[in-house]
């Protein structure tokens, strides 16, 4: 399921303190809220020092993606602990290269940098700072950026091992 997020359609919703606010990049279930995700993908603008919030039963990955005090941006990769786990990579780029997205449910990040194309056999996609990618398990793509980082989190169900097909690498239903 290969699906690009545009930064541009997402909106940030306040936080109930005042100190700063969330724009949800992607959720899983579709929809879901903080009680009900298994994996949770966010940025999070900081305006104020405020308590941190804690979620029990859900693993956290954040990383700095802008500011060093005072007003900051936050990308936040969350999976609730007893349904699935997550990795997070960040890489930097300059110049062409290539990616191949590993596990069941991967999310690519273009957190620094001005653009990003990604090209496959079967697709090119455009991405610009803040948009993020869905990605197939097992494509190649070719990514070609000026300089730039993207953060990487890799999301695997614990039953995948127990799903997976060793003969041709897919997952069953």
């Amino acid at each position: 399921m290969t699906m690009l997020i545009p930064f541009a359609g997402l909106s940030p919703v306040p936080w109930k303190n005042g100190a700063g606010s969330t724009t949800e990049i992607a959720v899983f279930p579709q929809d879901a809220g903080f009680t009900d995700f298994d994996w949770r993908v966010s940025l999070a603008t900081i305006g104020a020092d405020g308590p941190f919030s804690v979620f029990p039963g859900v693993d956290r990955t954040l990383a700095l993606v802008e500011g060093h005090g005072g007003t900051s941006t936050d990308f936040n990769a969350m999976t609730r602990t007893d349904r699935c786990y997550h990795s997070f990579g960040r890489r930097r780029l300059d110049g062409p290269s290539t990616f191949v997205a590993r596990a069941p449910v991967t999310v690519l990040f273009l957190a620094e940098g001005e653009s990003l194309e990604l090209s496959s056999e079967d697709e090119r996609i455009a991405m610009v700072r803040y948009d993020a990618m869905l990605l197939d398990q097992g494509t190649v793509w070719k990514l070609d950026a000026g300089q730039g980082t993207i953060f990487i989190v890799d999301i695997h169900y614990y039953d995948d091992e127990d799903d997976l097909d060793n003969e041709d690498g897919h997952y069953d239903d």
